[in-house]
């Protein structure tokens, strides 16, 4: 998505983009999160000046295919992130990494720590890779099908969501069971010099 900075003005224009698995595949750093992608995303935005910066807000929707972290099973992750940027002109300034130096270069943008803001340069500015990051911003660290859901079995496998079976958890030994051992030899050596 290429936003035309020469027309924008002080009143917002109003811009809508959708962007396919392939489009995401082509900007994204990570491959699989294109794979998961049910059905083309969504982007509305609205994008104005703001004296010499620019301004866009928006949000970012997509339905994505992903698999539980706890029982395996696929389900439908809908994604909604609505996004803020403000952008600021470049002038002469160069990025001091060499990635936002490339970013700049390729983009017309280079994205700031904070990631609702940056430069940009030049009469396009590249939105794809920032669009990308609101994208993967929405999605789960750890993908659930939902919130009580029971999982696998460790010990045969069984998804505990459909069926349940005989089989006896065993408690995971404490990283702290040796300052234990340790605090009872303390207390009986103290009891034996006492």
């Amino acid at each position: 998505m290429e936003l035309l900075v020469d027309r924008l003005t002080e009143d917002p224009s109003e811009l809508e983009f959708t962007g396919s698995a392939d489009w995401l595949a082509s900007c994204a750093g990570d491959p699989g999160l294109a794979a998961g992608l049910a059905a083309p995303a969504r982007f509305r935005l609205r994008a104005h000046r703001m004296g010499e910066d620019l301004y866009l807000e928006g949000v970012a929707e997509a339905d994505f295919d992903l698999g539980c972290g706890r029982c395996l099973e696929r389900y439908r992750q809908p994604v909604r992130e609505p996004f803020r940027l403000v952008l600021e002109p470049a002038g002469s300034r160069v990025p001091a990494d060499p990635e936002g130096a490339e970013a700049l270069a390729r983009d017309g943008l280079v994205l700031s720590e904070e990631f609702e803001a940056g430069w940009f340069r030049g009469s396009e500015v590249r939105l794809d890779r920032f669009l990308q990051e609101v994208i993967a911003a929405g999605l789960p660290q750890k993908p659930l099908c939902r919130e009580e859901c029971a999982g696998l079995c460790p010990s045969c496998g069984i998804d505990r969501n459909v069926e349940s079976c005989e089989c006896q958890e065993e408690q995971p030994h404490s990283p702290f069971a040796a300052l234990a051992g340790l605090r009872d030899r303390l207390a009986s050596k103290e009891g034996e010099s006492e």
